[in-house]
């Protein structure tokens, strides 16, 4: 008489991973299947679809009657339930066929329904035994089924669903909800918004001086020779400061220069000064616009650029590989950028400064009538070194600025792509800032000096 077999879950047998079979049902397979060879016993092989997703049970052999596994049909593909009812008021829930993403789901509204009419209901069970394979789709659906029993008062046992199903809902169920996660409906008093802005603003300020802090104390062991750092980097960011920026400093400059000398043309023609063109465009590209509109130029260009890496490297975790494998984020990373950057502007300046009185000649040599000889030879006139110097001394303080506002806000950056973007804003508002409070700063300072 051929045999049949087939592998069920039993509770008894512990189970070690999906593929075991418990060792003392060894011997019957090995019996089994030298019948099979012998050719004195035929071995069709069946797995229960019940437990194919998420039923840690134990796969055991059972020999059963080759009729009986002829007879019996297998379960149905399509997704489906059956209600029953048994003593007790308890409404059991067959589920059938395979319930997957993407495939025909049977609705909850009928059975939301029945739980909303039928009053003798009194708790709601499951039935799996002809469930087939199943993903988040059932999960989902449990969730629901779970969310009208609750509505409704009904009791619900999950016993008869398959281990993992009920892991998921554990899950699913057990995670509380989030603080603040909702949008408060009363917005806080005025004085807490204002105390909130305070500590916040406190929190910034000490994170800026522990910053400087830090960046100081690399720059005494740049001092020292002590300082961990690549000389190809440094002479990485010093291509990327200064002969890359020159483009945009060219027509940024000379535009300024331009506009400065329309400006001076309109009121100065009305004495027949228009000469002294030549020495407000000077004394104001070299001693101000030179300088300020190099650091803001570079604040929107590069100090925006040392945010974004540096960010990028929190996301990536860089950073903390450097300090796990002692390196100074600071020294290495800091460092050459701060050092390029304040290398870089006086000669930036430098530039913009020459652009500037060229654009200025521009205006005053084609529209006012003047000669180029004269045009220049007035700006000689009006210039010094003390100017000149002064302008340097402020390009190279906004070179600083901007370097210590984007490093600074790159290090600060979280751990997220908009936490990035974020940080790169905020270097590139911070800068612009602090170039303009510290122009205004050193204007007074100058002034008061006789400089």
């Amino acid at each position: 008489m051929p045999l049949s077999l087939s592998l069920q879950a039993v509770p008894e047998f512990p189970r070690q991973s999906d593929d075991a079979i418990p060792s003392s049902c060894a011997k019957l397979l090995i019996l089994l299947i030298k019948s099979q060879n012998s050719g004195r016993a035929r071995i069709p092989w069946r797995y229960p679809q019940s437990r194919a997703l998420g039923d840690p049970g134990t796969l055991a052999p059972t020999v059963v009657n080759p009729r009986e596994t002829t007879d019996s049909s297998p379960p149905s593909q399509r997704a489906d339930i059956s209600l029953s009812r048994t003593s007790g008021g308890i409404l059991l829930l067959g589920f059938s066929g395979n319930w997957l993403l993407g495939s025909e789901l049977p609705s909850l509204d009928s059975l939301r329904d029945r739980l909303g009419t039928d009053t003798t209901v009194k708790r709601v069970g499951f039935d799996t035994q002809l469930l087939g394979q199943w993903d988040s789709a059932l999960i989902s659906f449990l969730l629901k089924l779970i969310r009208a029993c609750e509505e409704q008062g009904v009791a619900l046992d999950q016993g008869g669903l398959p281990d993992g199903a009920r892991k998921l809902l554990h899950l699913a169920t057990a995670v509380p909800p989030k603080k603040d996660a909702r949008k408060e409906g009363k917005p806080s008093p005025l004085l807490a918004r204002l105390g909130k802005s305070a500590l916040q603003a406190l929190q910034s300020g000490r994170e800026m001086l522990t910053f400087l802090g830090e960046a100081t104390l690399a720059f005494g062991r740049l001092l020292r020779g002590r300082a961990q750092y690549r000389k190809v980097d440094l002479a990485l960011v010093i291509q990327e400061t200064g002969p890359q920026a020159l483009p945009i400093v060219t027509l940024i400059s000379f535009l300024v220069g331009i506009i400065m000398a329309f400006v001076g043309a309109v009121q100065l023609q009305q004495f027949g000064a228009q000469i002294y063109v030549a020495n407000l465009v000077g004394l104001a590209m070299t001693r101000e616009m030179g300088a300020m509109m190099a650091g803001i130029i570079m604040a929107g260009r590069t100090g925006a650029a040392f945010a974004a890496q540096l960010g990028t490297m929190q996301v990536n975790e860089e950073i903390d590989a450097f300090k796990t494998f002692g390196f100074s984020p600071m020294e290495f990373l800091v460092l050459p950028r701060m050092l390029a950057l304040m290398l870089m502007m006086p000669l930036l300046t430098l530039y913009a400064d020459l652009i500037g009185i060229l654009g200025g000649a521009l205006i005053g040599v084609g529209m006012l009538e003047l000669g180029v000889i004269e045009y220049f030879k007035q700006t000689e006139l009006a210039l010094s070194l003390t100017h000149i110097a002064v302008g340097l001394i402020k390009g190279t303080i906004f070179g600083a600025l901007v370097a210590v506002a984007g490093c600074m806000r790159g290090m600060q950056s979280g751990r997220s792509s908009a936490a990035v973007g974020l940080a790169a804003t905020s270097a590139v508002v911070t800068a612009i800032v602090w170039i303009i409070v510290f122009d205004a700063i050193l204007t007074v300072i100058f002034d008061v000096l006789g400089i």
